[in-house]
């Protein structure tokens, strides 16, 4: 059913489920079919010219049925699995980012951590942009956040090495009655977490099965020979990986085939070299229109990721003799079958300690590495300013890879909110003098400068549209409508300022008339009260603080005694023989007729602050708690720059 919300705006609302993961598979399953389809022609033309009798027994249609249905329920899981977590930790990763991030070393654990569980270092390098465009984070930092996001992303592979194949049906079994069963969102929302970890284990199980008869098929046996060959390897991995835009997607389906023997160590090894380079193509294709510091950030993870498979390039062997020595073995197994039970864990292993390594090899380094970045991406030149009738603002936040992530989509929009109430301010701020003093041109280009708010109101509702059809639970369907209800409001104070504050001054200028300076004086302290009551509200809004909310309330007071007083000294001032005395008072009273209906707005604006107050207690008083946990000297740590 559609919700409807004051002003007019209808949005579809859902707090259950409106977009499974499924709908987000079709995309990834065509690149991963056009990929087999390329590799099983790179087989080459002997294998099929002679049509041998190993080429007419292998089960083609079973095996490549069982291969796309297993990657199809791997991807489906990891998608569930990824919603769910995100649901459950959602609300509390832009708050950790912003506070744990004092230097590199605390920045690069919260980047890890915070990766980890939303499994997107994209959606971790869309939070930092924000953080960077609102001030509350250096590049140098947030650099460190980005190193510590590609060890997070190895959890996955740590996840998919163990071998609990045969339970794997259980814990669907288990995740879909806690799901049905649950009665909270936070209950359903752990169902489908295992749920999703069950269907991971089914698919590479499903796989594993499908790819069993290629053990003695020679001509694939043969390609995966020649991924020994460590560029070819990465190169493979890194066009997959730029594919389905997933490395976890990549590692994960790299230890299936390890499962069965196919590949050794070393070619696992490159191949996760080549998914650290792939992932990078989701970076750059998500800073492609963005502001600067969007293209510095995705321009940190490319040349992070690349230099560090550049330098461990040549180390392969040696990384591989590492993980062999911490990882478990199987001594009483020989040949494929050792292979078999012995890679999988070396290979997660590997990949998680090469990431660990290069964030500690690059970490000491993230000033300089900063400013290399500032030169690569330096600051563009003011462009010219737009014709007449065009209106050249873009939203900041409204980043669509966070639609994923609803509760950061939503974090996003308030951020977004924030700038748009405060461009608004400055325009309000500007109001007064031009509205008294300034001439008809004046007055035109003032009017045109609402067509930015209409703008960004425009890419609001689009945005919050767009995160209505995701997966929202109560409380984020609730908060989602609030906004919509803020951003309306914001709308409605531009449209008062365009149309009644800008007409009080053409009828001025009609009339020919100069206020007398006292009654100016009291137009401009009310004026200053109604935006010092706009940017609390927004910052209330915004910030969610009480105080800011007190502070908007307390005005109300001032507001109605220096209505009352100004009305009362005009009256005394006009002489019943001055002809214009009328269209004084009109001017008068018109105006602060219309500041008191942008102080009823910021009220508003207020009231729906205070609702997001008592929801968010909860995420404050869980990041305080985990503050409150660090060891002492882990807090000493975070405090060293």
């Amino acid at each position: 059913m559609p919700n409807s919300v004051p002003g007019g705006i209808t949005i579809m609302l859902s707090s259950s489920s409106t977009t499974p993961p499924l709908a987000n598979l079709h995309w990834r399953l065509l690149g991963v079919i056009l990929f087999l389809v390329v590799g099983v022609m790179a087989m080459g033309e002997s294998a099929w010219a002679g049509e041998t009798a190993a080429t007419q027994e292998m089960p083609w249609g079973t095996m490549a049925m069982g291969l796309l249905g297993g990657l199809a329920l791997f991807l489906f899981g990891m998608e569930m699995m990824a919603d769910a977590l995100k649901a459950v930790a959602g609300d509390r990763m832009r708050m950790i980012l912003a506070k744990l991030t004092t230097n590199r070393v605390s920045g690069a654990i919260t980047g890890a951590f915070v990766t980890a569980v939303i499994q997107s270092s994209s959606v971790t390098t869309v939070l930092v942009v924000g953080f960077i465009s609102a001030g509350l984070m250096s590049l140098s930092q947030a650099v460190g956040v980005i190193m510590g996001a590609n060890i997070g992303t190895t959890i996955t592979a740590q996840i998919v090495a163990f071998k609990v194949t045969k339970a794997a049906s259980l814990l669907v079994a288990i995740g879909f009655l806690l799901n049905a069963a649950g009665k909270s969102d936070k209950q359903k929302n752990y169902g489908a977490m295992i749920m999703g970890l069950g269907m991971i284990f089914l698919g590479m199980s499903m796989m594993s099965g499908a790819m069993k008869p290629l053990r003695e098929f020679q001509p694939f046996l043969d390609m995966m020979i020649s991924m020994q060959n460590p560029l070819l390897a990465i190169l493979v991995a890194a066009m997959f990986t730029g594919l389905v835009q997933s490395s976890s997607a990549t590692t994960g389906i790299v230890i299936v085939m390890a499962s069965q023997g196919f590949i050794t160590l070393e070619a696992g090894i490159a191949l996760a070299f080549g998914a650290n380079v792939g992932t990078c193509v989701t970076a750059m294709l998500a800073s492609i229109g963005k502001p600067r510091e969007a293209v510095r950030a995705a321009m940190a993870h490319v040349l992070f990721n690349i230099a560090g498979v550049l330098i461990w390039l040549g180390l392969i062997d040696n990384l591989a003799h590492w993980v062999t020595v911490i990882s478990p073995q199987s001594p009483e197994l020989d040949g494929m079958a050792r292979l078999a039970a012995e890679s999988p864990r070396q290979i997660a292993n590997a990949h998680t300690l090469f990431n660990i390594a290069n964030t500690l090899i690059f970490l000491p380094f993230t000033v300089p590495f900063a400013l290399l970045i500032q030169k690569l991406v330096p600051d563009k030149a003011v462009a010219a300013t737009a014709g007449k009738g065009e209106v050249q603002v873009k939203p900041l936040y409204l980043d669509d890879v966070l639609l994923h992530t609803p509760a950061l989509a939503l974090d996003a929009t308030r951020r977004e909110l924030k700038g748009m109430g405060l461009r608004c301010g400055l325009i309000l701020n500007d109001a007064l003098p031009i509205i008294l003093h300034g001439d008809e041109k004046a007055l035109a280009d003032f009017k045109e400068r609402d067509e930015e708010i209409d703008v960004l109101y425009s890419h609001f509702i689009d945005y919050l549209g767009k995160v209505s059809r995701g997966k929202l639970t109560d409380k984020q369907t609730e908060e989602m409508i609030n906004l919509v209800n803020a951003v309306d409001t914001v709308e409605n104070i531009g449209d008062i300022i365009e149309t009644n504050l800008v007409h009080i001054g053409r009828q001025r200028l009609k009339n020919n008339l100069t206020l007398d300076p006292e009654s100016e004086a009291f137009l401009r302290q009310v004026h200053t009260l109604v935006l010092e009551s706009l940017e609390a509200a927004m910052w209330a809004i915004t910030e969610r603080d009480s105080k800011a909310i007190s502070r908007v309330l307390d005005i109300n007071d001032q507001i109605d005694e220096l209505v009352t007083a100004s009305s009362i000294n005009h009256l005394k001032q006009v002489r019943a023989e001055d002809a214009s005395r009328v269209e004084h008072y009109s001017i008068v009273r018109d105006y602060l007729d219309k500041m008191r209906r942008i102080y009823s707005f910021t009220k508003a604006l207020a009231r729906l602050a205070e609702d997001t107050i008592d929801a968010n207690k909860e995420v404050e008083d869980f990041l305080e708690d985990t503050l409150h946990q660090l060891d002492d000297d882990e807090i000493e740590l975070a405090k060293k720059p």
